[in-house]
């Protein structure tokens, strides 16, 4: 082939989308820092876990993994800011809970953004529980308990959870809707607020992270009920599940990794592979479960279906709280 005919071939590749491949495949990765970027303040789950992950990967990398908390906008800030990090190099990463994908679209209309088309699976971090808990005064002591108490009293008891629109909201909406039961939501702030409030008694019961309310389960301060994951978790085996009342039920919280549209094949592999081992590392094992996330280290196959599950179950969820985008 001559050097007109080469050049011509390669504008047609180009065109096609295949070029940036090419050129990609002809440099190393990573071949400067890589940014994760968390859409929520520091301390919440999703920026402990990516603080856990981050120097081991920067090992395996061997360039620095930076994290970079975005908050803000039900995470269209972390989306935005993903897009001026020049994602499509391969150098920049969203870790977040699936909410950005399976929650936010519905309650907030400036995150138009959407799995597949402008956010791309990588890897499948892990999944943490939520929990059904009550205060003593309630008398409940089960789930069984809880949903013959509600129907005796329907309208009557109160539940809080970490705000509108939180996965805290949308497990305890699903299972009202499940089992057609009546009791009123008392949204809060984040858990620094809605925990207190149940420990204290103004709400009846509620829904919440292991980490939040451990110390007062020990103190019996609160009895927790039931997990809203798929299986019981090895942070709380005996704790039963809302499944094994309501079959198929789960909404346990997924952290993953996401990159934009467009970022090369080849950094989408590697990060995904070089998760998939971080997060069997027994340090990180033991760091992780502090955080109560159950490790996962799936890839990004794995990672879409969940996505699209939580998408579908969500969506429902939403419908029964009756919220509307603002």
């Amino acid at each position: 082939m001559n050097r007109r005919s080469f050049t011509t071939a390669a504008i047609a590749t180009g065109a096609a989308g295949i070029l940036p491949d090419f050129a990609w495949a002809q440099a190393p990765f990573p071949s400067k820092p890589v940014k994760f970027i968390v859409p929520y303040a520091a301390g919440g789950q999703p920026d402990v876990v990516a603080r856990v992950l981050t120097p081991q990967l920067s090992e395996r990398l061997g360039q620095p993994v930076v994290v970079e908390n975005r908050p803000g906008a039900s995470g269209a800030a972390a989306y935005n800011g993903l897009l001026q990090s020049t994602p499509t190099d391969g150098h920049a990463f969203i870790l977040s809970d699936g909410a950005m994908l399976s929650i936010s679209p519905h309650i907030n209309k400036g995150t138009n953004y959407k799995l597949g088309k402008d956010l791309l699976p990588v890897a499948l971090v892990g999944r943490s529980s939520l929990y059904l808990v009550a205060h003593p005064k309630t008398g409940v002591n089960t789930l069984q308990d809880f949903v013959a108490a509600v129907r005796k009293k329907p309208g009557e008891y109160t539940y809080g959870s970490s705000g509108i629109g939180s996965n805290h909201q949308l497990t305890m909406e699903a299972l009202k809707a499940a089992l057609n039961l009546d009791i009123r939501h008392v949204p809060y702030r984040g858990s620094g607020q809605s925990t207190p409030a149940l420990v204290s008694g103004q709400v009846d019961f509620s829904i919440a992270a292991m980490p939040s309310i451990a110390g007062f389960v020990q103190n019996g301060q609160v009895k927790v009920l039931a997990s809203n994951a798929a299986n019981r978790s090895p942070l709380a085996p005996d704790v039963p599940l809302i499944a094994e009342l309501v079959p198929g039920f789960d909404f346990a919280t997924i952290l993953t990794v996401l990159a934009a549209a467009g970022t090369p094949t080849i950094a989408i592999d590697r990060v995904s592979r070089e998760l998939a081992e971080v997060v069997k590392l027994p340090d990180v094992v033991k760091r992780l479960y502090g955080a109560a996330v159950e490790p996962i280290g799936g890839g990004p196959s794995e990672l879409g279906k969940a996505l699209e599950r939580e998408i579908e179950v969500m969506a429902r969820a939403v419908q029964a709280a009756q919220l509307k985008a603002e």
